[in-house]
């Protein structure tokens, strides 16, 4: 009686099966392959390595500007003429895409890892060119539109940089098992040597990467500076419609130091609170009164204006998304707001004893208190009787005229010229964010020129400025950064090297650790103990340098049996 047994068994795969069927849709066993990857492979590699890369830093860029999510929306909104949450579907998009690509990022360093050969499928390859295209598309966009932006990625990592290192070299100490295994694998020794070189020039210049991290919250807890002032941008526009009553209101709940906005002259005189060129966005000109949705607001009476709804906008459009925290009640007070006169700002302000700073805008040529607006809007600040020195003129014209009118007044401006600001007697520097440099903090503090800074929404923003010694801020969000009692982290220098160094001992000591284990069976070869094998360990035992076609042969012959 004969016996017969199969010439092969394969136990079953599945990890191997699932890793070589996503990534290139190999889910048969016959369709696998340890032959060595093909150069076009390679450069899809190459071209995924890229869009990882910059996936990452778009993504990361879309995630800090989280900050200015609402000036985008209202940048797009002048050039569109609709408002929406552009800022959204963009970082979902974002995020969806960079995790696709670190998926298949993931299963190439897999296959790599294995010994499996590359191989991508065609629908991976299109989908990563429309993503790479895409992204690099954004970046064009927002370096033709909104190029200051880019600062915040340098701003982003004073608060973020010591944490991302860890991270960094936690990832390269992690792919030490898959630059280990290569060494091991290459049968060449001019590859063996250009991996190890690579390697270690990563490796070197990412330990010494905090040489070059400059984050002003690396310090002692004892020099850190007073918390800076917030100043409600429009009020409180997170809790209620901007430049409303309710909208100051809600910002003198939160212990702000000063009200910002913007004053327009109405076409019969009237003082009023206006940002936009247009009705459109914050009223409901629209539907009452068709014929003023173009026309700058000046050129409307106040009797016009007084009737209109400047609240129902806000619930509609939620633009900060927080009217879901709002209770009925004041769901129902924000929709029932109007436009507001600048002298009853100026007394509530009056009242709650706050500072109040505030732009004139400036008029069409064609309206009649075109060349008096600025004795109105002084007249108007005279008559509310609030003290002149809670008053900051913000505007850059006619202050010679101001000072001459009202000579009490405070001034502020956007020019970084100290010596000009002090022969003008400017006692505060009003900046963007992302235009100001520690020369600017140190020289304002030597001055005694109060630097104010605009517009600060999240917690790491506002804890980076306080560690750098900044004296105010104007924001959307006083409800959020008042219940800011200290910067989200302070680190001592000396703490900051500690960790520094450790991680870096800890990550050479795993990759070391990585490499003798990966190369166990070569540095016995080369010790000389490899004598002791017989020639099928010695075949298999090359399987951890190499994965060739004659290793799986050679494998498929030790399990053949009669």
């Amino acid at each position: 009686m004969v016996k017969h047994q199969p010439l092969q068994y394969y136990e079953p795969q599945l990890c191997l099966s699932c890793l070589t069927g996503i990534y290139g849709c190999r889910w048969k066993r016959y369709q696998r392959s340890h032959d060595d990857t093909s150069k076009w492979e390679l450069l899809w590699l190459a071209i995924l390595t890229l869009t990882f890369f910059l996936t990452l830093i778009w993504f990361y860029f879309w995630w800090e500007v989280e900050n200015d999510y609402n000036e985008f929306n209202w940048f797009l909104y002048n050039r569109t003429g609709n408002w929406d949450h552009w800022s959204i579907p963009i970082l979902i998009t974002t995020a969806a895409g960079f995790t696709y690509i670190t998926g298949l990022l993931m299963l190439a360093l897999c296959h790599i890892a294995v010994g499996q050969q590359l191989n991508l499928h065609w629908l991976h390859k299109a989908f990563l060119v429309v993503i790479l295209g895409t992204t690099v598309l954004a970046m064009a966009s927002i370096e033709q539109m909104w190029t200051e932006e880019w600062e915040v990625l340098i701003i982003s990592l004073q608060a973020t940089a010591p944490f991302l290192h860890i991270g960094a070299v936690a990832v390269v100490t992690m792919l030490s098992w898959i630059v280990a295994g290569q060494f091991a694998r290459s049968e060449k020794a001019i590859f063996q040597i250009c991996i190890i070189l690579a390697y270690l020039a990563v490796l070197i210049a990412l330990y010494l990467v905090p040489l070059t991290i400059s984050s002003p919250c690396i310090m002692d807890k004892k020099d850190l500076g007073t918390k800076p002032r917030i100043i409600g941008h429009r009020g409180a526009p997170m809790l209620a419609p901007e430049n409303t009553l309710m909208s100051f209101k809600r910002a003198l709940e939160n212990d702000v130091y000063g009200l910002q906005t913007d004053v327009m002259i109405s076409y019969d005189g009237i003082p009023f609170l206006m940002h936009d060129s247009s009705l459109r966005r914050t009223t409901n000109v629209d539907s009452v009164f068709p014929f003023l949705s173009s026309e700058p607001p000046s050129m409307a009476n106040w009797t016009d204006l007084e009737r209109l709804n400047a609240g129902e906008w806000f619930l509609k459009d939620d633009p900060f998304w927080t009217v879901s925290s709002l209770s009925p009640s004041e769901i129902f007070e924000a929709g029932n707001q109007s436009i507001c006169k600048l002298i009853d700002l100026l007394r509530l302000a009056k009242e709650s004893n706050v500072t109040v700073l505030f732009k004139s805008l400036p008029l069409p040529p064609a309206h009649p208190h075109y060349k008096d607006r600025i004795n109105i809007t002084i007249n108007t600040i005279l008559a509310s009787g609030i003290p002149q020195e809670l008053v900051i003129w913000l505007s850059e014209s006619d202050r010679q005229l101001v000072q001459k009118l009202a000579p009490g007044i405070q001034h502020a401006s956007n020019v970084k010229d100290f010596k000009r600001l002090r022969e003008r007697g400017i006692t505060m520097l009003n900046l963007r964010y992302t235009e100001i440099i520690d020369e600017d903090i140190r020289e304002s503090a030597s001055d005694n020129i109060t630097l104010n800074v605009y517009i600060v929404n999240k917690s790491w923003l506002y804890s980076v400025l306080w560690c750098a010694g900044v004296q105010s801020v104007t924001s959307d969000a006083a409800n959020i950064l008042h219940n800011v009692p200290f910067p989200i982290w302070v680190m001592p220098p000396d703490e900051y090297s500690l960790i520094w160094i450790t991680s870096d001992l800890v990550s050479f000591t795993v990759i070391i650790g990585v490499f003798i284990l990966q190369n166990y069976h070569l540095i016995r070869w080369r010790l000389g103990s490899i004598r002791t094998y017989n020639p099928e360990q010695i075949m298999l035992s090359a399987a951890v340098r190499r994965a060739s076609r004659d290793v799986r042969i050679m494998k498929e012959k030790l399990i053949f049996s009669v």
